[in-house]
């Protein structure tokens, strides 16, 4: 059986890009690019909450790593350093091999160094702490969103949350539809580059893990603003030709969660930049909405015209 040293040795040590000093020591000894703040992140996933416990090793390597890029690419910064905590039920080397292999890629896709963390035995739970830089004073909080900016979202939200659907036989999918939505779940992409040009351009921005209603929320809450969404304008399309129902689809578009898409507010004046950007980078973003002046409150705007509150529903781990 190997020991906890050997394994790290084995699956988790290899060469850096900008660490000083990375796996093997006390401490991991980094060095901040000069003018540069840290930006810092911490995500837990545990098997039984936040993924099956047959969920492919491989899979879960990339996700736990890419969920918290995600984080930093919402701060519109730039990922360098991972601390990876794992609680392993036992010394499976086959299945720490192919985690390892997906956590790696997604950090070579990413320019992520693996700068240190433990291991031990327990149920089986993944936990990374991230550092990523931005110039001082340029990170994009949660906190600028003003009264008659725009709402905008990336990519596709809801499709993680149909994968979720189909996993559990709550739905039937087409063959593409059913491979693409699982994909989105098992593999999200952080929006790396996005994050990074919406520097300058977005008011507020975070990330949408646990639901585009709930994460609104904290939008919400840190800007004192209220939304309003438009339903002419969420991007429903490509989730009602996966063959589900109408009534989920729109479910897990505004509450599934797992999307990793970016949520973001910007100026009107900032509309054609927005659309550039998007233009560029070959990456859909959907003008959703509005923030209002009603501090907290969530309104959706109907084809009809009528309006009608919203709870901000999302996933809640104490709900």
């Amino acid at each position: 059986m190997p020991s906890e040293f050997d394994l790290i040795q084995r699956h988790f040590t290899r060469a850096t890009r900008h660490t000083a000093l990375a796996v093997g020591d006390d401490a991991a000894l980094l060095q901040p690019r000069t003018g540069m703040q840290l930006a810092v992140s911490t995500d837990m996933l545990v098997s039984g909450t936040h993924f099956f416990a047959d969920t492919d090793p491989e899979d879960l390597g990339w996700k736990t790593l890419a969920v918290n890029v995600s984080d930093i690419a919402a701060m519109g910064a730039e990922p360098r350093w991972a601390f990876l905590a794992l609680s392993l039920p036992a010394a499976d080397e086959a299945w720490i091999e192919a985690f390892a292999r997906g956590f790696f890629a997604c950090a070579d896709a990413h320019g992520v160094d693996l700068a240190g963390g433990d291991t031990t035995r327990g149920p089986l739970t993944l936990s990374v702490t991230i550092i990523g830089e931005t110039a001082a004073g340029e990170a994009v909080t949660r906190d600028g969103g003003r009264p008659g900016d725009d709402l905008w979202v990336s990519g596709q939200p809801g499709l993680a949350a149909l994968g979720l659907a189909a996993l559990q036989g709550r739905t039937r999918l087409d063959a593409d539809g059913r491979r693409a939505c699982i994909a989105a779940l098992q593999r999200p992409q952080p929006r790396l580059a996005l994050g990074r040009a919406l520097r300058g351009v977005a008011s507020a921005m975070l990330d949408v893990s646990d639901g585009l209603l709930g994460d609104l929320r904290h939008i919400l809450e840190r800007s004192h603003t209220g939304a309003l969404i438009e339903t002419a304008a969420l991007p429903l399309t490509r989730l009602l030709a996966t063959g589900a129902d109408p009534v989920l689809c729109r479910h897990c578009l505004l509450a599934g969660g797992d999307d990793y898409e970016l949520l973001f507010c910007a100026a009107t004046a900032q509309r054609d930049t927005v659309r550039a950007l998007a233009t560029k980078l070959e990456l859909p973003v959907h003008r959703i909405g509005s923030l209002t002046a009603d501090s907290g409150s969530i309104h959706m705007r109907e084809a009809d015209g009528t309006l009608a509150p919203l709870a901000p529903s999302g996933y809640d781990h104490f709900a």
